[in-house]
C-alpha cells in the first residue's frame, strides 16, 4: 500500500508545480528525494546506556535503525576524542520517507508548544531545507514516561529541484507550517 502523502504528490501536486512553473516535463517538477534525521549527543556519546536509549527513540520515530555517527578529530575544548560516537543519524528514501513526513507535518509538529511555524531562513542555496527540533518527545511514537532525557533532533529535507523558491511551494503544497511574517 502507497503513502497517503505519496499518492497526492503523484496524482496532484506534481502536475500543479509543472503547470505553475511552465516546466517542460514532469520529471523537472521538484521532489523530495530522502530525509535525514541527526540527533547529536555530544558528551553523553560515551554512555553506552544514553546511546541505546537515544538509538531506540530515533528507530521508533524513523521506522529503520539508525547508525552511529563519529567524530573525525580531536578538539580538546569540546572533549571529543577521534573514533568517539558522536550521534546517530538516519537517511529515510521512498515510502518511509513519505510517511514521516505525513507524521511530522500533520501530528508531531502542531504538538510543539508555543509553535508559531517553521523559519523560512532553513533553505540552502541548492533548495535542500534544515530545521531543527528542540524536543524530540513530540512524535507519538516515543513514550514520554521512559525518556531519560529530552534530546534535540535535526531534520534535513534534501529535494531535487531548480532553485529555492520551487523547494518553497513543494514544501507548502506538502501543508507545511511556515511563518511568513516573522522571516520579512
Amino acid at each position: 500500500m502507497t503513502p497517503r502523502l505519496k499518492e497526492l504528490y503523484k496524482k496532484e501536486i506534481q502536475i500543479n508545480l509543472k503547470d505553475k512553473f511552465g516546466l517542460k516535463n514532469l520529471l523537472m517538477a521538484p521532489r523530495i528525494k530522502k530525509v535525514v534525521l541527526n540527533m547529536g549527543l555530544g558528551i553523553d556519546g560515551n554512555d553506552a546506556k544514553t546511546i541505546k536509549s537515544c538509538e531506540e527513540d530515533l528507530s521508533k520515530i524513523a521506522g529503520q535503525m539508525p547508525v552511529k555517527t563519529k567524530f573525525k578529530k580531536s578538539i580538546s575544548n569540546f572533549k571529543t576524542r577521534k573514533n568517539t560516537n558522536a550521534g546517530l543519524k538516519v537517511t529515510l528514501r521512498k515510502d518511509k520517507m513519505y510517511e514521516f513526513i505525513d507524521r511530522l507535518v500533520n501530528i508531531a509538529l502542531p504538538r510543539i508548544k508555543d509553535f508559531r511555524g517553521l523559519s523560512l531562513k532553513g533553505f540552502d542555496k541548492f533548495g535542500n531545507y534544515s530545521f531543527g527540533v528542540k524536543e524530540h518527545i513530540i512524535f507519538p511514537e516515543v513514550n514520554f514516561d521512559k525518556v531519560e532525557k529530552i534530546r534535540g533532533l535535526d531534520i534535513t529535507i534534501i529535494m531535487s529541484s531548480l532553485n529555492k523558491d520551487h523547494s518553497l511551494e513543494l514544501l507548502r503544497k506538502l501543508n507545511f507550517p511556515f511563518n511568513e511574517e516573522r522571516n520579512n
